[in-house]
């Protein structure tokens, strides 16, 4: 199914969201061998992609990105130490609740994409979480995560528009599926094999979030083009419900 985004209007999206191919790079300094990226061709959304991006009461919660806002509170534009105390103090967003603060990611400018494997250094391009560590059948039912940028510069995310299920099933035979836990090598041997794959770029603002399945859909942030660094903070909410919205 892809993502699916809450949004009041087709131009609130279309100021802030851009689109582009994905692809798999070797020897790039700096991060995996085999990672994925976009590509440098991104362009505005069309009317048929953000109409086929809107959710509606049926979009599953497995499936659906909220795109939020928290006020922030006045910090020097250099106090990125200061950024991570804050995230530890914020109630981020009535209604959402996350259970969990991971913790703080500090990007510098012009990073195409953020992620870093901690064990290399390396950046490890579009990937999908596994903090619950689901089995392919399960794999919707992952818990969401919340993400807050502090600032002091904007940042993106960026979200593929196939999720991690629709992937297994173009590599794998139905037997397999049954035992198969998703991972990020899976996007990468979905691209490798000559499937399609897009990606999403939204902008967000200093105070800007969103909430998302990042265990269902290939994701990663980039500081592409910007010339400040960001702090992002993490928290992972409870399961999904069925029904409803506003939970993580």
């Amino acid at each position: 199914m892809g993502p699916r985004l809450l949004f009041r209007t087709l131009d609130d999206l279309r100021g802030r969201c851009d689109i582009a191919s994905v692809q798999q790079i070797r020897d790039k300094p700096g991060h995996d061998d085999g990672a994925l990226v976009p590509s440098s061709g991104w362009a505005p959304m069309t009317s048929d992609d953000t109409e086929h991006l809107r959710a509606d009461s049926a979009t599953p919660d497995s499936t659906l990105i909220e795109l939020v806002h928290q006020p922030l509170p006045g910090l020097a534009p250099d106090d990125l130490a200061g950024r991570r105390r804050t995230a530890a103090l914020l109630e981020p967003m009535d209604g959402y609740r996350p259970a969990t603060l991971l913790g703080c990611a500090s990007s510098p400018g012009d990073r195409l994409t953020t992620t870093e494997d901690h064990t290399t250094g390396r950046r490890i391009g579009l990937h999908v979480d596994n903090f619950d560590r689901l089995s392919y059948a399960a794999r919707h039912q992952g818990r969401r995560r919340l993400c807050l940028n502090l600032g002091p510069g904007p940042r993106y995310l960026l979200i593929c528009d196939h999720d991690v299920q629709e992937i297994c099933r173009a590599l794998y035979a139905d037997t397999d599926l049954e035992r198969h836990y998703p991972h990020t090598e899976d996007v990468r041997r979905y691209v490798a094999a000559g499937h399609p794959l897009r990606c999403l770029r939204i902008r967000l603002e200093p105070g800007d979030g969103y909430v998302a399945p990042t265990e269902f859909l290939p994701h990663d942030g980039s500081t592409a083009g910007i010339g400040k660094p960001s702090v992002a903070a993490f928290w992972l909410g409870r399961s999904p419900k069925v029904t409803g919205r506003g939970t993580t």
